[in-house]
């Protein structure tokens, strides 16, 4: 409680410091549509080509696994999730257009996976994948917990696929899953390069269903229910009173947590600073927007102090544990230490930075932090 307090203490002591008032450059004289084609052409596209290509890799890998179940080709399998897992972070906060339509994160990203769900689908066969009901027991969490938490061993792991008495069910049902994968990304993809990409370019004024506002919600609703909370806080029971270990990304793939997570934080600063995906080059973004304003917070440029606090939560989570279900354990302190460094981005992110561009709040915040 002293730490919610605290929390919500600090929002409201700060909520007023940004400095750009109305002597200020005007927020309608930035192009805003520069913004959105650096978005859309150097930064979500190639990010969900690269995805596409990992996951037509993953799908392709996980048939040959299922026609070879051998502890080589288990291991390839596995190494093409890990590859698509962390190019996913690198998409996951894009939750606008066919993304947002066909809810694209929840159907890759539900975690803990329901495991007792999981093995009702492979035994009876009877199962649409498609049914929001279905989210938690499939995709990557599905696809972790399948390979590499059906045994203690490989050697366990792999009679499921052989002599199991439910070998068929599983092998389908891993391959459904790795299929389901690459359908979504290639229909989101395709969405963007077949007429979505210039409806929201073209989408660039001020209000709440513009494209950057729409965008920049999205965008910190990622950061502060997904990153900070789902990878960071539930784990570390900030939201609980007591750790989750269970509740960690990729739970039965030790030790992977703590390399998913600053994938999706470095994610999130490049976003935030337009940097191209795959690439040192940048254009327009938040980062140039936010300048443009002059925006200031206690005689700081906004813009520093948000990278500040970005390199801060990285830094306090260089010392985390390779497993963070392993740090809950171990030390917890190291968790809640870097959930802080996280939660205070929120503030100025959802706060400073919102009001400094005149945009609303759309979503709801419900979880008492």
């Amino acid at each position: 409680m002293k730490r919610i307090a605290l929390i919500l203490l600090t929002a409201l002591v700060i909520s007023g410091c940004t400095e750009n008032g109305p002597s200020g450059p005007n927020v309608d004289d930035f192009d805003r549509e520069a913004i959105l084609n650096n978005w859309a052409d150097n930064i979500i596209i190639p990010s969900f080509s690269n995805l596409a290509e990992s996951s037509s890799t993953l799908q392709t890998d996980a048939e040959f696994f299922v026609e070879n179940p051998t502890p080589q080709t288990l291991q390839e399998l596995r190494n093409s999730w890990k590859t698509t897992y962390l190019e996913f972070q690198k998409v996951s906060m894009f939750q606008i257009g066919k993304a947002m339509e066909v809810r694209y994160r929840d159907n890759m990203n539900i975690y803990p996976t329901d495991t007792t769900e999981i093995k009702e689908n492979v035994q009876t066969g009877d199962y649409n994948l498609t049914l929001p009901s279905l989210n938690n027991s499939q995709g990557f969490p599905a696809l972790d917990f399948l390979l590499n938490g059906l045994g203690d061993n490989d050697t366990e792991i792999l009679t499921y696929y052989t002599t199991n008495t439910n070998a068929d069910g599983y092998r389908a049902y891993l391959t459904d899953l790795t299929s389901r994968i690459d359908s979504l990304t290639n229909e989101v993809l395709a969405d963007w390069t077949s007429g979505y990409r210039d409806e929201f370019v073209s989408n660039s004024g001020n209000g709440a269903n513009s494209s950057l506002d729409m965008m920049v919600n999205d965008y910190i609703f990622y950061y502060e229910k997904h990153l900070r909370a789902g990878k960071i806080g539930i784990p570390a029971g900030v939201f609980s009173g007591s750790t989750l270990k269970g509740h960690v990304e990729a739970y039965y793939s030790d030790p992977f947590s703590k390399e998913l997570f600053i994938t999706a934080l470095n994610a999130t600063q490049d976003f935030f600073n337009g940097k191209h995906f795959d690439s040192s080059d940048s254009g327009e973004s938040l980062h140039s927007y936010l300048n443009y304003l002059k925006t200031m917070r206690e005689g700081m440029d906004l813009t520093v102090a948000i990278n500040n606090q970005f390199n801060a939560a990285r830094d306090e989570a260089e010392v985390l544990d390779a497993s963070l279900a392993r740090q809950v354990e171990s030390d917890n302190s190291k968790m809640l230490a870097t959930y802080d460094k996280l939660q205070i981005n929120v503030v100025y992110l959802k706060v400073d930075m919102l009001q400094a561009l005149n945009i609303n709040v759309d979503y709801t915040d419900a979880d008492g932090d």
